[in-house]
């Protein structure tokens, strides 16, 4: 089922939760909303929902204005964060339970339950646990029987809302990968909330990044990743390092050093910000190379294949966001650099990202 949400509005108080958004969710994709606490994101998904109704706007399910049908009407399996199981259901009859409730014309005959429950329950590897109480299941088991409950009542859309949030890394892991190929065998239109930039970017066929109430960027989880088209994208999405100054002869100056600006159409004087992600940053241990960021070796942690280094910035802890940077190379080109805590070097790149300081474009 294709989703479209045009201009919707919604504020709480003085706070503005979503400020005139408009995306459309194609049929069948899995869609992530990824933004920080407070950007609005659960607020659309409820919405989307019709848990939660807009100040202003239209939602429209399959070209069907919905915006005034409520929840049942919809037909949309919402999964909450904290899964909301009855405790006093075993797992069989969490499941079973959207469709207990259906109006009688609608509503299935105990054997069709049985066989879809079973069906449902082979569907998410928890055969075995049907006579069980939410309680003694695992974290992780109790979200696959939320999602199953979802599913029951043949959703158009399922939406859910941090649905890995309670969980702990490692089963966040194995249950990312499980819905993905859930998702790839039923192909159910599906939108779900995250904070968690991994989890947006390993699961989804699409990303929509939100920041205070607005889109501020949609793509493919590749897109997202590689070409920000925003200061706020770029800063948000995986590590970076960050150089706050102003451009002169096509380089940035931040304070008394400069790392070249590379090609751009930003005019000497502006204030920009600068960004390079700690895969592409690279150290040059010659501090007296007219080009790069001082900075001094914090910190060397050797993970594998992969050094990351902390670095302070400008020698000296300094007040501010971007008090330290980070390097990441592989372990081998360590020993050749030959560089130790305490040592000052110079930070350059070969690729480096600059968008406008006021507007946070990478349009002058």
């Amino acid at each position: 089922m294709s989703i479209e949400v045009r201009n919707i509005n919604k504020r709480f108080g003085n706070f503005t939760a979503l400020d005139d958004v408009s995306l459309t969710f194609p049929d069948g994709e899995l869609v992530a909303l990824l933004g920080p606490s407070g950007c609005g994101k659960t607020t659309l998904l409820r919405v989307i929902a019709g848990l939660e109704r807009a100040d202003s706007g239209q939602i429209l399910l399959d070209g069907e204005d919905s915006t005034d049908r409520d929840v049942r009407q919809r037909k949309v399996g919402f999964v909450f964060q904290h899964y909301a199981l009855f405790k006093h259901m075993t797992v069989y009859e969490n499941i079973a339970f959207g469709l207990r409730v259906r109006p009688r014309s609608t509503r299935p005959s105990e054997a069709e339950i049985r066989k879809k429950v079973a069906r449902l329950l082979e569907l998410i590897q928890l055969g075995w646990v049907a006579d069980r109480f939410p309680t003694q299941l695992s974290g992780g088991q109790r979200q696959r029987i939320a999602l199953a409950r979802a599913l029951a009542v043949e959703p158009r859309v399922l939406l859910l809302d941090e649905p890995f949030g309670a969980l702990d890394a490692k089963v966040r892991k194995e249950l990312r990968r499980w819905l993905r190929q859930l998702h790839d065998e039923l192909h159910v239109s599906s939108i779900f909330v995250t904070h968690d930039q991994e989890e947006a970017l390993e699961v989804s066929d699409k990303v929509i990044l939100i920041n205070k109430g607005r889109v501020e960027q949609l793509g493919t989880p590749w897109q997202i990743y590689n070409e920000p088209a925003t200061a706020f994208a770029y800063g948000f999405i995986g590590n970076v390092n960050e150089f706050r100054g102003r451009v002169d002869g096509g380089y940035v100056h931040v304070g008394d050093d400069r790392i070249s600006l590379g090609h751009s159409n930003f005019a000497n004087g502006q204030d920009v910000v600068a960004f390079v992600r700690p895969h592409e940053t690279e150290i040059n241990p010659d501090v007296h190379n007219g080009e790069g960021i001082t900075a001094k070796v914090h910190r060397i942690q050797g993970k594998g294949p992969v050094t990351r280094i902390e670095l302070v910035a400008n020698g000296e802890a300094r007040k501010g966001k971007n008090e330290f940077f980070e390097v990441e190379l592989p372990g081998s080109e360590l020993a050749t650099l030959g560089i130790t805590a305490g040592q000052h070097v110079k930070l350059t790149s070969k690729r480096i990202s600059v968008f406008d300081h006021q507007n946070g474009t990478g349009k002058p």
